[in-house]
């Protein structure tokens, strides 16, 4: 299974990017729009199995995960990615910064936090960059 990595566009943390998409789904299915359908988006995906993920950057650091529950049709033309809103917390791993979105290999993605982990008690994105930067991570 194929994955995607975003950029969490606005968000300054994780706790922001997690209320965020909260505050989406109050209002009904959470799903991005993008120009054009990802032409491996069978990849990501496959009717009856568990689907791709998107990866979500913040602060040049790849931190959690939404799961991706499919693709629609959105306005003027555009795709939806549908996702679920809840976030999966990751390890962190440098990303370098990038517009739209970009495929992530199976092999390439970072491992999912334990389930007690909350998201105000994951490292913050900064620190973790910096510690990448330094090879202490």
């Amino acid at each position: 299974m194929l994955h995607l990595t975003k950029v969490a566009f606005g968000a300054t943390s994780l706790d922001h990017l997690a209320e965020r998409l909260k505050q989406r789904a109050a209002d009904g299915p959470v799903f991005l729009t993008t120009r054009y359908l990802p032409k491996r988006h069978e990849e990501i995906v496959r009717e009856g199995e568990k689907g791709g993920s998107l990866y979500w950057i913040i602060k040049h650091t790849l931190v959690a995960r939404s799961p991706i529950l499919g693709f629609g049709e959105a306005e003027g033309g555009r795709v939806a990615i549908h996702i679920d809103p809840a976030l999966v917390l990751t390890e962190g791993r440098p990303k370098r910064a990038h517009q739209g979105w970009r495929y992530l290999e199976p092999g390439d993605a970072p491992a999912d936090l334990g389930g007690d982990v909350l998201v105000g008690d994951a490292m913050p994105a900064a620190l973790i960059g910096k510690l990448a930067a330094l090879g202490l991570i």
